[in-house]
């Protein structure tokens, strides 16, 4: 029953897909919603900036490579390809008009309330939206995270960009560097290297994608050299100059040693992602952060401040959309009364190269650290379908403990791995055994097959290898 001694029961900040989900989830719940959101459209960076166009410049890139590449010509459809970037960056921005439309309908639909403007806290149960002040009983920060600078270094959105302008560009760079190995990185490095450009990847660390298990990250790298991308790992970056249209990036070993120059006609930084909490008024309300600027909560999401909850990218945890999807439908029923759990430990992450890249649970590196682990792979060459399919790079890896055969993490490098590693996610949140995976029936010919095979690999019993 909605509170009436306030304007709203619960007043979202920010309506990206932990904000918009945790709004949309109060007001199902019965309670008198708002959401504040200082965009023009909802959706946050994730359908606006992020998630939703970028995947549908690697899907269409993906078309044209195929096309041009040889991979049609193998299977007998011989095409000339011609590029129509306008129109790729059209259906691009179709796409996320749709969506975001789609959640004002969904908005109008729940009875929640879109508050245009941007909001900062007067008081624990005061926030100030634009020009106008309203009351809520509870508030959730769902702010989301901004790119992080590159110290130094200043974006143009012309020949300096951040993933944002990267999706913008009006034509093909020939040379692309893009700074960072990560997963925004390679995944819009690939969009313009299948488009036609040199790509560079400069990562600091000696593998791509940190925090990924290691067989991932060096299969990755392999395969990412084979597409012809160029990468220097390791490698840290001193300083970015430009003049004109051309960028100029001086680089050195991370651990010391001769510099070289990089010429460029478009350079990507892409570094990580940073809370955004500046302008909400936290010290109004006594709310400091952590030393890597996160809002801490506790395992119900509510900072040390009664009726302040928080979720999403400004907290711990990785900052990944269905993470923050969850948080915000476990804040919804939590301040509902009800019990809302997210279980941190099975969140699936994925990168859309392609070959895609996908990972649940620990690490194999981190699984040893916490005791005796059996492992199974199987490669997707391997696989009856991915076979077909001309696809055989790539594999599949399940960790297990070596006591118990639970399932402690799954990763795999496949076509569809991003679709491919529910099924694991799924194993995991039910406690399952590499066992109970190995004797699951799967569908002939899937690529899910490899995961399968890969479980039956961990007491060592794969058919197909």
């Amino acid at each position: 029953m909605a509170d009436q001694t306030y304007d709203y029961d619960v007043l979202v900040i920010g309506a990206g897909p932990g904000g918009y989900v945790a709004a949309i989830r109060a007001a199902q719940l019965g309670l008198r919603t708002a959401c504040a959101e200082s965009r023009e459209t909802l959706g946050g960076t994730c359908l606006n900036v992020g998630c939703i166009p970028s995947k549908a410049m690697l899907h269409a890139s993906e078309y044209f490579e195929a096309a041009k590449g040889g991979a049609m010509a193998e299977m007998g459809i011989e095409v000339t390809p011609k590029l129509n970037l306008e129109k790729m960056h059209a259906q691009r921005i179709d796409a996320v008009g749709g969506l975001t439309k789609g959640i004002e309908f969904l908005f109008r639909k729940n009875k929640v309330d879109w508050l245009k403007g941007r909001a900062s806290f007067e008081g624990a149960h005061a926030v100030k939206v634009g020009d106008k002040s309203y009351t809520a009983k509870n508030v959730v920060i769902a702010t989301g995270s901004s790119v992080t600078p590159l110290p130094g270094v200043t974006i143009d959105q012309k020949v300096v960009v951040d993933s944002t302008g990267a999706l913008e560009l009006p034509k093909v760079p020939r040379k692309m560097v893009v700074i960072g190995g990560g997963v925004i990185g390679l995944e819009l490095g690939s969009v313009w290297r299948r488009l036609g450009a040199e790509v560079t990847v400069v990562e600091f660390l000696d593998q791509l994608l940190p925090g990924m298990d290691m067989d991932v990250r060096k299969e990755a790298a392999k395969i990412f050299k084979k597409q012809g991308m160029a990468l220097k790992l390791g490698t840290k970056v001193t300083g970015v100059s430009v003049k004109g249209a051309k960028a100029t990036l001086t680089v050195e070993p991370a651990a010391g040693g001769a510099g070289e120059t990089l010429e460029a006609d478009c350079v990507l930084v892409s570094i990580g992602r940073r809370p955004n909490t500046d302008g909400l008024g936290l010290d109004a309300i006594g709310l400091e952060l952590n030393p890597r600027g996160q809002i801490e909560t506790d395992h119900d999401f509510a900072t040390k401040v009664p009726g302040v909850w928080a979720i999403g990218d400004v907290i711990p945890g990785p900052m990944l959309a269905h993470k923050a999807e969850d948080e915000g439908i476990a804040v919804a029923e939590n301040i509902a009364g009800m019990t809302g759990i997210v279980n941190h430990d099975v969140i699936p992450g994925v990168v859309y190269t392609q070959p895609e890249i996908a990972g649940v649970g620990l690490t194999e590196e981190a699984a040893k650290e916490r005791g005796e682990v059996k492992v199974g792979k199987f490669p997707m060459m391997a696989n009856s379908r991915a076979k077909t399919n001309h696809e055989p790079d790539g594999f599949v890896k399940v960790i297990a403990d070596a006591k118990t055969d639970r399932v402690l993490g799954v990763w795999c490098i496949a076509s569809v791995a991003g679709t491919m590693i529910a099924e694991a996610a799924l194993a995991m949140e039910f406690g399952a055994t590499s066992e109970d995976i190995a004797y699951t029936c799967h569908a002939h010919p899937t690529h899910s097959e490899a995961i399968k095979e890969a479980a039956m690999a961990v007491t060592g019993k794969p058919i197909h290898m």
